[in-house]
């Protein structure tokens, strides 16, 4: 007599358990759906951007200045552009132009949606940020124009706990086949024309949280891709090319030759080059001139 109970609160306890699964599955698939399967906070092969560092427990206040800092240059290296070209247009046309395609043309472009130039990525490791950057930005000249004003000693606001850029032109998955495609696709503008023969270079890869690529691996896969006619030189290089490899993914960029003056695009030791006291200067002339 006391069986039957029990088998019915089972079932139902099976029922509800079943249900809450298929729930749960239904809600994953719609998710991957809405989202393509993957999550667009994430770095994902296919994003340009740039690697920072900070010093200890002050990643929030660096996102924040380095997103002020990346939006400033960004207007003071794009923007003047359009407004040359702007500003360039032959004043002979103004009649022709049509007022009201121009109106209509104003309001589109302001009704559409624009994405942010840096998109910051939320990673769980101490120390290390990521910005998503998009066109116009071209990651490696717009980090040495940075760094380059740092070292002329222009005053970067805030940023005090920001420590290393390290611009990226293209990632892929991190595994052997992913490292062919990004070193093939980031090299061939540096190597691999008619008129790039003859390069010394050097390699330096940066590997957190992967297993799957050591560094030795990096450094033959992406010698190989350079090519012939190239040649290895650690210290009087032309071309550098990073490697950042974290945890699933792989980016690569090529820099110059200044990379080291530029203290490896650290803006923590470019702040601390000693600079010329002008004032200090200008006595010193004095007092020589009364001699």
């Amino acid at each position: 007599m006391e069986s039957a109970p029990k088998k019915r609160k089972a079932e139902s306890d099976d029922w509800d358990k079943g249900d809450r699964n298929k729930k749960a599955r239904r809600k994953t698939q719609w998710d991957a759906g809405r989202n393509g399967g993957v999550d667009p906070r994430a770095l994902q092969p296919g994003d340009t951007g740039i690697w920072a560092t900070c010093a200890m427990k002050k990643e929030a206040k660096s996102v924040g200045d380095l997103r002020d800092l990346f939006q400033e240059y960004a207007t003071k290296v794009y923007q003047p552009e359009q407004s040359n070209t702007a500003a360039g247009d032959d004043d002979s046309n103004e009649e022709e132009v049509d007022i009201e395609a121009e109106i209509k043309k104003e309001v589109a472009e302001i009704r559409k949606p624009t994405k942010p130039l840096f998109t910051s990525v939320k990673l769980d490791t101490q120390c290390l940020m990521f910005f998503r950057t998009r066109s116009p930005v071209e990651p490696v000249s717009f980090v040495e124009k940075i760094c380059q004003d740092a070292a002329a000693g222009v005053q970067i606001q805030n940023c005090r706990y920001v420590k290393r850029l390290t611009p990226i032109t293209a990632c892929e998955k991190a595994n052997a086949k992913g490292l062919e495609v990004v070193a093939k696709q980031v090299l061939a503008p540096h190597f691999h024309g008619p008129n790039q023969a003859g390069k010394n270079f050097a390699i330096r890869p940066s590997i957190r949280n992967n297993k799957d690529l050591t560094r030795d691996e990096v450094i033959k896969t992406v010698a190989a891709i350079v090519g012939p006619g190239h040649k290895v030189d650690l210290h009087g290089y032309d071309l550098l090319i990073l490697v950042e490899i974290y945890k699933n993914i792989v980016g690569m960029s090529v820099v110059g030759a200044d990379f080291e003056k530029l203290k490896r695009f650290n803006l923590d030791e470019l702040r601390q080059i000693p600079k010329v006291d002008e004032e200090a200067s200008a006595n010193r002339i004095i007092v020589l001139k009364d001699e």
